[in-house]
């Protein structure tokens, strides 16, 4: 039987080639050899324009992304029903799946961090660098989906510049901005001569971009279709100078949002590509040499594993909430923990400063809600300190870590 990637092609206009010259800008800082080997001609991609391109999809495809769109409508609709739509806990439900789709969306470009980790993050404690970064993934992912109402070049940059503020190291200033010089990815220290790919040179981004949203815009296209070449082509683009797997995965969520194919939640596609990066890669790969049947199928695999992993990881989540709501039977029905319990699905390590900002709650009030959640089990107290304290919900990111635990074990099948 034929693998994914030995289907028949899907074709796509490939990346065509232009002749530069490059001499390295701080030859000082290499070896005399690898200068050489960096001074003279390169080629640097140019992408082609795909607003107007049509995919010919074989039966085979067509059934393959029907099948692939109904499971991630289902999980959609599972998500819901699960909780009520009117359920004060749908919101952080959306909030953890998005929070898990940065996550895998991070991993994939080797930035690894646990659920308590990245949930301290989100309240100013802890000093995990891979969190703080992830943690700007996680804006990324919230403005493509606040964004999403229109795909639109300043909706892309938007998209980075949530994304970079937040990762360590990087220029402020360069936060949402197109990149300005050559950039490329493989060898080559001092310059793209031995690269394995050649990012397009600056000056075309934006035409590029352009054409880009004029193809994101189209409603004559299957959406996850749409999905994936977008995506692959704003990585061909590569319009930025860091953070544009991050950006373009955030892109992907933005546009299923648009297109109305999943409306409650966010979807862990991420976590679908996670398990084979070798494979997402190489697809991205095949669709510069000219055959989008790859990247499609890809996501097609991609939105199934999301589905049924989410669908369990709703399950479970839920489970936990229904457990801990048992647990505050007898309280007040207007007492505040009930207020906080939902709240804990997104974010299952809290402090009173976070409480007070996202709740409204007075400081006092928040202290007897964390003392009532302790004392009947819901939370547990993790510092041990008089000042500064921290309360988790050991229960919710156990499902958390075992949902990343479940990916990283696919990947190994």
């Amino acid at each position: 039987m034929p693998t994914p990637l030995e289907r028949i092609s899907i074709p796509i206009e490939p990346v065509s080639f232009e002749t530069l010259d490059w001499r390295p800008r701080a030859p000082e800082m290499h070896s005399r050899a690898e200068v050489a080997r960096q001074t003279g001609s390169y080629r640097a991609s140019i992408a082609a324009s795909i607003c107007g391109w049509s995919p010919r999809l074989g039966a085979e495809d067509s059934s393959d992304i029907e099948d692939a769109t109904r499971r991630l409508v289902e999980f959609d609709g599972h998500a819901q029903r699960a909780l009520g739509t009117d359920s004060p806990a749908l919101g952080p439900m959306t909030a953890i799946l998005l929070r898990t789709e940065s996550a895998s969306s991070s991993q994939i470009e080797q930035l690894t961090t646990s659920a308590k980790q990245l949930a301290l993050a989100e309240i100013d404690e802890g000093e995990k660098h891979n969190a703080l970064t992830v943690i700007g993934n996680v804006r990324a992912m919230e403005a493509a989906l606040d964004l999403a109402d229109e795909v639109s070049e300043n909706s892309i940059l938007a998209m980075h510049r949530a994304l970079m503020l937040h990762q360590p190291g990087f220029d402020p200033a360069a936060a949402g901005c197109y990149r300005s010089e050559q950039v490329w990815i493989g060898p080559g220290e001092a310059g793209p001569r031995t690269a394995d790919f050649v990012a397009p040179h600056h000056t075309r981004i934006s035409e590029s971009i352009h054409d880009l949203v004029r193809f994101a815009k189209r409603e004559d296209v299957p959406v996850l279709v749409q999905v994936a070449v977008a995506h692959a082509q704003f990585e061909t683009i590569h319009p930025f100078p860091d953070g544009n797997g991050r950006t373009g995965r955030a892109l992907a969520q933005s546009i299923l949002r648009n297109k109305g194919l999943v409306g409650s939640t966010a979807v862990p596609i991420s976590a679908g590509l996670l398990v084979d990066v070798g494979r997402y890669f190489t697809a991205l790969g095949a669709f510069r040499e000219g055959d989008a049947g790859p990247i499609v199928r890809e996501f097609a695999r991609a939105s199934r594993i999301a589905a049924t992993s989410g669908i369990r990881l709703v399950d479970d989540l839920a489970a936990q909430l229904s457990e801990s709501r048992s647990r505050l039977q007898g309280l007040r029905s207007d007492a505040a923990a009930w207020r906080i319990l939902p709240a804990l699905v997104a974010q299952p390590v809290v402090n009173t400063t976070y409480l007070v900002r996202e709740l409204g709650l007075g400081e006092m009030a928040a202290l007897r809600s964390l003392k009532a959640l302790a004392e009947r089990g819901v939370l547990t107290e993790v510092t041990g300190r008089a000042r500064g304290r921290v309360w988790q919900h050991g229960g919710i990111l156990g499902i958390l870590d075992d949902y990343a635990a479940e990916i990283r074990r696919m990947s190994t099948w």
